[in-house]
């Protein structure tokens, strides 16, 4: 049961980031860039953190993939280009995902922050449950630099891609 409601957010993850992305994509380049006083300053940098931190975490899960020793890296500066590497990324946080066990999100996990040198020790599970919470915070963020443009912001809620993927 656990487990299959990490495949869901997952899922969940892949289909708000691709609806972000497409709103974004309506943004001119000097828009994508400006500074909107969000905490990563703009979409472009916003956007550019929560990919960052996937790929941190992902190479603390896995041991695997390219990481950045920055949480405000800038990784791509145009939207199609941030978007592919956005769908890789998600595609393979999924694929890490379904191949949990239970008892994989019951192990502990080592880890050091970059903002903070020491090592954690954490259960798998929760530290999951945190990567998808921290993009959800970071998306509310991201929309409202595009609503703050006059612009429609993506309908990103959970309860919208239940009904819309049949999953609720």
């Amino acid at each position: 049961m656990y487990q299959e409601q990490f495949v869901t957010l997952a899922a969940y993850n892949e289909w708000a980031n691709r609806r972000l992305l497409e709103s974004a994509s309506d943004l001119t380049p000097a828009q994508f860039a400006e500074d909107r006083g969000v905490f990563f300053r703009s979409l472009l940098g916003t956007l550019n953190h929560i990919l960052s931190a996937d790929r941190i975490w992902l190479r603390r899960f896995t041991g695997e993939g390219s990481a950045p020793d920055r949480l405000d890296a800038i990784l791509y500066m145009e939207v199609d280009a941030l978007r592919g590497a956005r769908e890789a990324e998600d595609a393979r946080l999924a694929s890490y995902v379904g191949s949990l066990s239970e008892s994989d999100l019951a192990m502990t996990v080592h880890y050091s922050p970059l903002t903070r040198p020491g090592v954690i020790e954490a259960r798998l599970g929760p530290t999951l449950l945190h990567v998808f919470n921290h993009q959800t915070h970071h998306r509310g963020q991201a929309s409202a630099v595009i609503t703050g443009f006059g612009l429609p912001g993506p309908s990103m809620d959970l309860v919208a891609f239940l009904r819309d993927t049949g999953r609720g």
